[in-house]
């Protein structure tokens, strides 16, 4: 496949301009590039398969990571599960590829870059990150990691519908039956977190019904 063609094709229609109206979504976080004259600190770096899009990451920490088990997790991705580390949009610096960015919005199901959606490579297809509207959801099996400190800043913290896995992971994490901390905890989750739950549930209870004798 030639380049002009997959540029012709390609999800987002893009062949690569940063000018007018429809490309404005490349001067906003999380896509706008950062200047060299930034004080951007490049922690990690990222690619997909194919390496037509190539990131940055400036934050040593992502501000969590989870497992989700939810099917639509398990269709996009061919996998038991989706591995997702949450960072804020300026934390990204993409160096290359913005023309090689697909869209998918799943609750529609078309591929516009309309938010909340699910952000791919439009050559080889990898799953790049989910955007939402204040966060991004990186995966991070595709980043470099050049140790093993690296790759355990990025443990998770949980399980998200857990209850829908495929497969069981015996790791002693909290698992959530849907998003963590709007659902119920099951299996090995710690007993702390078990309790813990359990007690804000009630002190919930207890404000509602003061508030409604």
């Amino acid at each position: 496949m030639s380049n002009a063609t997959y540029n012709a094709n390609g999800d987002n229609g893009d062949l690569g301009s940063t000018e007018g109206e429809l490309n404005q979504w490349k001067h906003r976080p999380p896509y706008r590039v950062h200047d060299k004259a930034e004080d951007f600190k490049v922690r990690y770096q990222g690619s997909c398969h194919c390496g037509k899009v190539k990131y940055q990451l400036s934050r040593e920490k992502p501000l969590d990571a989870k497992y989700c088990h939810c099917t639509t997790c398990q269709k996009i991705h061919g996998s038991p599960f989706q591995w997702s580390a949450i960072f804020h949009k300026d934390d990204i610096n993409f160096t290359h590829g913005h023309h090689d960015l697909g869209w998918y919005e799943s609750s529609e199901k078309t591929c516009v870059h309309k938010l909340p959606c699910k952000v791919s490579c439009a050559y080889c297809r990898t799953p790049i990150m989910d955007e939402g509207r204040n966060m991004i959801l990186l995966f991070p099996t595709l980043i470099d990691f050049k140790s093993p400190e690296d790759r355990k800043n990025f443990d998770i913290s949980c399980h998200m519908f857990y209850g829908r896995r495929v497969l069981d992971i015996p790791d002693g994490k909290p698992k959530w039956t849907g998003i963590n901390g709007q659902s119920d905890l099951i299996e090995d989750s710690p007993q702390d977190a078990v309790n813990d739950l359990k007690r804000k549930r009630q002190e919930e209870n207890e404000e509602k019904n003061d508030k409604n004798p």
